[in-house]
Order: structure tokens, then sequence, then C-alpha cells
């Protein structure tokens, strides 16, 4: 039974009052104006990316060859000398949008308040190529990141997995494969707003016209990249039933967002598992908060969190 829920009105009053301009904002994602979104999102990171600070973060960008007819790029971010321990990073688009700009600040925060190593890496984009093109990929490049540890400079002893949204889907699943012992290990998984499960919750009843993210793109995130597929927890990691034994966990998540309830379960099915567990839900926040505003406050503390988190998990 899915319990009673705020109307949708309230929202613009539980919004924090320093993202109430982005109260009135949808992010339409149809077939009929996916292109357009894509490209404008695009044209927005590609912009910004330039503006971010990266003192002392050596970025480094490469074509990386996954099979004989498939290369995906990646961009390394170095903020500690080699070999390091190593964050591999999916942004995030719910699985339709996104390339290495989408997440670009992030990725800087990560390496530098991780003292890591970050391996920010595409994956093939839904609805052009359905599941499991990302999964696949993501699995392709976590190998490739082992096998190229000494070449990279990495110290595969110390490599975690992570992602916002659909990113942190795959990182989730990723971590998944390694404690079942099909992919290689992982120390720390790092979740933020993720993307864990296609089925109903309460918070996907309630926010249907939420900013940065609501129900109906939800819906239609689902639809791009299962396709004609059948649900399974290789596309969604919360229907995984067996969660013991995967490698410690930051879930972080907003309050005013569809996606919230799934992260909070599954962060408490974690515990439940006896799997070392940080949750937190940022009050009055909407979905991609920080990246909408990454200088606010609240932004600046969830990177401070994130990168406590993987400094613990590392050092």
């Amino acid at each position: 039974m899915i319990p009673p829920h705020a109307p949708s009105d309230d929202i613009g009053r539980r919004l924090d009052p320093a993202l109430q301009h982005l109260a009135g904002t949808r992010i339409d994602l149809s077939p009929a104006v996916l292109g357009a979104v894509r490209d404008s999102l695009n044209q927005r990171r590609a912009e910004a990316a330039p503006t971010v600070d990266d003192v002392g973060v050596e970025i480094e960008q490469r074509d990386i060859r996954l099979s004989a007819d498939q290369s995906v790029h990646v961009r390394i971010y170095r903020g500690a000398p080699a070999p390091s321990p190593a964050l591999l990073y999916f942004h995030s688009g719910a699985f339709v949008l996104g390339n290495l700009d989408t997440d670009h600040r992030q990725c800087v925060e990560f390496a530098r308040r991780g003292r890591c190593t970050v391996v920010s890496a595409e994956y093939r984009l839904a609805p052009e190529h359905p599941f499991p093109a990302a999964a696949d990929d993501a699995l392709a490049i976590l190998r490739w990141a082992v096998d190229s540890a000494a070449e990279v400079g990495l110290d595969t002893a110390a490599l975690a997995v992570g992602g916002s949204s659909a990113g942190a889907s795959l990182a989730a699943r990723l971590a998944q494969c390694a404690a079942a012992g099909e992919a290689p290990p992982v120390v720390f998984q790092l979740l933020h707003q993720p993307v864990l499960d296609d089925r109903p919750s309460p918070s996907k009843e309630a926010f249907t016209t939420t900013p940065g993210f609501d129900a109906d793109a939800v819906g239609w995130m689902w639809r791009h990249y299962l396709a004609d597929t059948p649900p399974s927890a290789d596309a969604a990691p919360a229907r995984v039933e067996e969660l013991a034994g995967l490698a410690p966990a930051l879930i972080t998540c907003a309050e005013l967002d569809p996606l919230r309830d799934e992260a909070v379960d599954y962060a408490l099915r974690l515990m439940w598992a006896g799997v070392r567990t940080e949750l937190h839900v940022f009050a009055g926040t909407c979905h991609g908060f920080d990246s909408l505003s990454p200088e606010w406050e609240v932004s600046t503390q969830l990177f401070a969190l994130q990168g406590s988190a993987l400094r613990r998990a590392f050092w």
C-alpha cells in the first residue's frame, strides 16, 4: 500500500528559498523533444566546464577501446600521486542525456577532496542504445580500469565506483556484480540521487511537478532505457534480493525527488544486510540541486560529505 502523500501544490512551500527560482522548471524526456533537450544540456555543461576551478587537479581525456568496434571517452582527474586510490564515476542523465561535461564540477571536487584519481566515463545512451548497452559499457570500463591500472596510475586495491542518478544505477549494479564475483572487486560505492527501482513508490506518486526531475520524466526514462526488455535486477539494482557482502556505501538524495524513496529503501536494505551504509537526505532540495546550484552552501556541504567518505574509504 502506498501511504498518503503531500499534494503537488505543497512542493513550492517545501522547496528551499535558495531553489525557489527553479520551482517552475521541468525536464521533458518525451521523444518529440528529447534531442533538443539533450543538445541544450550539452551546450550548457560545455560552457560551464571551463569555468570550474580545477587548481590542484590534473585532467586528461582519453579514448579507450572496449571492443573491436567500440570505443568510449574517459576523463581522468588526478588529485593524488600515482598509484592512487580511484573512483570510477558515471554521469547523470536519466540514461538518455549527458557526457563527460555533465558532472565535471563534481569530478573535480571528488578528486581534490577525496585525494584520489577519478575516472569519469561515458556510456551509450538510450533510446538509441537501450538496456543492456550502458550496463555492458560500465562493466567493460571497470575491467579496463583494472587491466590498465599500472599505466594509468591506479591502485586496484582501493577502487570505488560512483555516479549520480542513472550513473549511480550503473555504479550500484557494478558493486553488486563485484560482490557476486562477476566483476573486479570494489571497496566503496558512492551513490547520489540513484536510479534503483522501476516500480512505484510514494515519492513517485507525490512528486509529479518537482523541478529537476518529476514522475513523468521517470516514466519516460524507464521506457527509453528498457525499451521492449522486461525489468530485471540487471537494469534496476533494487530488484536484487540478496545484498549481503556488498561494498560500503554513501547514499545521498534530495527530499523533493521522485527517486527519494528508492534511495532510502536501498540504504535500509543494505544496513539490514550488514553493509556499512551512510544515508543523507537533503531537506528542501530537488533532484540535481548540486548541478543546478553548485555554489550553494548545501551543494558545498554535499561535496564535503562525499569527499570525506572517499577519504575514509581509501585512506
